[in-house]
C-alpha cells in the first residue's frame, strides 16, 4: 500500500528544515531521500492510471472506427490501424503492421460472412482474387521481415498517397 502523501510531505518538510540547520544524521539523510522518492513515485503511479484510462478510451473508440471502416468498406480498416498504432501504443512500424493484421483479419471474416449472407460476393472473383491475396499476403509478411523500418513507413505513406489520389480522382 502507498503510504499518504500528505503525510510524507509532512515528514519530508520536518527532516528538511533539520538538515538546513545541520542537524540530521545520515540515516535520517537517507530516509529524506527514500521519502521524496516515495511522493514521487506516487505522483507518477496517480498519472500513469489517469493516462491508462484515457489511452484505453482511446484505443476502445479507434477500435470502433477500424471495426466500422472495415465493415462499410469491406477492408481498409489497415490503413487507419496501423497510425493509430504507432501513434498511441508508440509501437514501431512492423509491429504496428502485423498487429493491424492480427486485428482485421477477424473483422474481415466476420464482415465477408456478412456480405456473403446479403449475396454481395461473386464466388469467381472470390476465388481469383483471393488466391493472389494469399500468395501477395505471404510475400507481404516475409518482406516486412526484411526492410527497415524506415522502408515499411514510406512504402506505407505512398500506398496511402495513391489510394487517396485514385479516390479522388
Amino acid at each position: 500500500m502507498l503510504p499518504n502523501k500528505g503525510s510524507l510531505k509532512k515528514k519530508i518538510s520536518d527532516l528538511k528544515c533539520a538538515n538546513k540547520a545541520n542537524n540530521i544524521s545520515i540515516f535520517q539523510k537517507n530516509q529524506l531521500i527514500l521519502m521524496q522518492k516515495k511522493l514521487n513515485f506516487v505522483k507518477i503511479k496517480k498519472t500513469r492510471q489517469k493516462n491508462k484510462i484515457g489511452c484505453h478510451f482511446w484505443l476502445i473508440l479507434s477500435g470502433a472506427v477500424i471495426g466500422f471502416l472495415n465493415g462499410f468498406f469491406g477492408g481498409g480498416g489497415g490503413m487507419v490501424c496501423v497510425p493509430i498504432l504507432e501513434k498511441v501504443l508508440h509501437l514501431d512500424s512492423k509491429r504496428s503492421h502485423a498487429t493491424a493484421i492480427a486485428v482485421i483479419l477477424p473483422l474481415s471474416i466476420i464482415s465477408a460472412f456478412i456480405y456473403v449472407i446479403n449475396g454481395y460476393i461473386e464466388s469467381v472473383s472470390l476465388l481469383t482474387v483471393g488466391l493472389g491475396f494469399v500468395l501477395g499476403g505471404i510475400v507481404g509478411a516475409f518482406a516486412l521481415k526484411f526492410l527497415p523500418p524506415k522502408a515499411i513507413r514510406i512504402i506505407f505513406a505512398i500506398i496511402m498517397f495513391i489510394g487517396g489520389l485514385k479516390l479522388i480522382l
